[in-house]
């Protein structure tokens, strides 16, 4: 499980540091506006948030709570790949020792 700690962290730590150095260029929303502008700026983030989508389903089969797999959406549509880290980062934790990429996976029953 050692690589997928270190991606996860190198992802995390990639995504703050790009995020910071864009808000000090521009608000988000200004980037926002300029990526709708333009038609592969909306084909980008159509891929993106389909993406998402596609991990929240794991998050959704994984998660017991209905309520906090939503929290997990929203803050996937707000932060994408780092909250993306940020859940796998916080599933690596929570694996016993010696735990398979299954356990990762698959659902925790009880």
């Amino acid at each position: 499980m050692r690589p997928l700690w270190l991606f996860s962290i190198a992802v995390f730590v990639a995504m703050v540091a790009v995020t910071i150095w864009a808000s000090l260029d521009a608000n988000v929303l200004v980037g926002f506006q300029r990526l709708l502008a333009d038609r592969w700026g909306v084909a980008t983030l159509c891929d993106a948030y389909f993406g998402f989508l596609w991990f929240w389903l794991w998050i959704l089969y994984k998660e017991a709570s209905l309520g906090r797999s939503l929290l997990w959406l929203l803050l996937l549509f707000a932060l994408g790949n780092l909250a993306m880290a940020g859940y796998m980062l916080i599933q690596l934790y929570r694996l016993p020792p010696g735990a398979g990429v299954e356990a990762l996976l698959l659902r925790r029953d009880g």
